[in-house]
């Protein structure tokens, strides 16, 4: 079911609506009494610019709100705060101290060597180192082309007394005849060994020149 809001009408429009009726009234009866046409024109004109204004409706003002009360102030509630976002780094764990740089060890000394021994007793060549190069050991070449030449030559003495490691220490000038004194001597010679302080054999050394002269006739 709908509600209409009815508002009671204002006295000033009561007063109008009846003043209307009023002179429609009077209207009426004096045109039924033979009334001048022309004045209940005027009237009738009158009637029509009669302003009927609406009394002005004075706002009321909105009632005060009620007074509230003191209420009492609502629980607290404890909340935990958000956990910390912040991650805290892991503990830094001590390092080692750094391994220390070992030396490296020094060489070993060279091996001492042993005192040579000191000769007490030259070597003695066995027989005359002379015939150990003859004219008969000219090479064939040589002797043809008639060459001849000095050659200067040195040896090691062994132990047992062979003649070891000929060398030339002065050429002759060929080749061939340096070649035949080292060969002989090496061949040909034998000595009796150099003897140390204890009389044991120590090897030593020995020289000699080869002269190479063609025989003359």
């Amino acid at each position: 079911m709908a509600y209409v809001d009815k508002q009671p009408m204002s006295r000033s429009k009561l007063v109008a609506i009846g003043g209307v009726a009023l002179l429609h009234l009077v209207l009426l009866w004096g045109l039924k009494n033979g009334l001048d046409y022309n004045a209940a024109i005027e009237v009738f004109e009158d009637l029509k610019t009669f302003d009927i204004k609406e009394e002005q409706k004075v706002e009321e003002e909105p009632p005060p709100p009620p007074e509230q009360k003191d209420l009492p102030p609502p629980p607290k509630i404890d909340v935990a705060p958000p956990p910390p976002t912040n991650i805290a780094p892991p503990p830094m764990l001590p390092t080692a101290p750094p391994a220390p740089v070992m030396a490296p060890p020094p060489p070993p000394p060279p091996p001492i060597e042993p005192p040579k021994p000191t000769q007490a007793q030259a070597a003695r060549a066995k027989g005359n180192p002379g015939t150990w190069v003859t004219t008969e050991d000219y090479p064939s070449s040589a002797l043809r082309e008639e060459r001849e030449g000095v050659t200067a030559i040195a040896w090691d003495v062994t132990t047992d007394g062979k003649v070891a490691n000929c060398r030339v220490t002065q050429s002759s000038g060929h080749a061939d005849l340096d070649d035949a004194a080292c060969k002989f001597v090496t061949r040909r010679g034998r000595y009796n060994p150099a003897l140390d302080q204890n009389g044991n054999p120590i090897q030593s050394s020995d020289k000699r020149r080869v002269r190479w002269q063609i025989p003359k006739d």
